[in-house]
This record gives structure tokens, C-alpha cells and sequence, in this order.
């Protein structure tokens, strides 16, 4: 991934961390499987919901590590007795990971009716301000 000239000017200091973050996050969003939304729910919440039909509460994990949400569906093996004539739908495992900023926390996750919801909430940041005395010297 390039660098980006917003974030490697140099007025912005310590800065690092983001530019480090915005290229993981870039790496995690080429994958398309399984559909996902996300919504604002007002108050700081954010939900995530997953399509993972045909995926039993076993087969999927949640787990958070350095800011990183990921959700990870593991398929078992099929039944040799089964035959399809067509199928459409997917029976592939997945990883699917979201970057969170500091301050996310992931409240719950529930699975319903094929759907995977992930509960998140972001309290508002606290404003900080201060005087920062100036020493003379000499």
C-alpha cells in the first residue's frame, strides 16, 4: 500500500499508529464473504450484523487482540450423503476482521436466525485542554 501524504506530513506528530492502523485495515477489506452491516445506533453504539447462514454458535468465534476485531466461521465436513443439484450458498469457512479505534468496546454478540450481530459501543471522547507554562531561561 502506498503512504499517504496527509499522514507523513510533517506537522503531524505521532501519528505513526494511524498510518499503521489505516494499512491493516486496508489489508482486511478485500474479502467480500460473508456480507456484513454496520450501523450507528445512536448513543455511542455501533452493531456490526453478519450473513452467516448455515453456521451453527460452535462454529464461529469473536475475539478482540490490539484493536483488532475478528470473527472467524469454521465449517466441518460435509455429509458424503448429501448430493446438490445446485447450491448457492456458501459453505466456506471465513475471517473477517474490522480495526477498531482506541476506546471501542465490544458489549455482546448473538446469533439469530443465520444472523450474526456484534454489539459495539464507543464513549464519547473526553475534551482535554490545558495552559502550558513557558520558562524563560537567562
Amino acid at each position: 500500500m502506498n503512504r499517504s501524504l496527509v499522514l507523513d506530513s510533517p506537522l503531524l506528530l505521532g501519528f505513526e499508529h494511524t498510518r499503521a492502523l489505516i494499512e491493516r485495515a486496508g489489508k482486511i477489506a478485500g474479502d467480500v464473504y460473508p456480507p456484513y452491516n454496520i450501523e450507528e445506533s445512536g448513543d455511542g453504539r455501533i452493531r456490526i450484523t453478519l450473513a452467516v447462514a448455515g453456521f451453527a454458535g460452535e462454529q464461529l468465534s469473536v475475539t478482540i487482540d490490539d484493536n483488532q476485531l475478528t470473527i472467524v466461521g469454521t465449517r466441518g465436513p460435509e455429509s458424503p450423503e448429501r448430493a446438490f443439484l445446485h447450491r448457492g450458498i456458501a459453505a466456506r469457512g471465513f475471517v473477517r476482521g474490522f480495526v477498531l479505534a482506541d476506546g471501542v468496546e465490544v458489549e455482546a454478540a448473538t446469533l439469530e436466525d443465520g444472523l450474526l450481530t456484534v454489539e459495539l459501543f464507543r464513549p464519547e471522547p473526553t475534551r482535554r485542554s490545558r495552559a502550558v507554562p513557558i520558562r524563560t531561561v537567562g
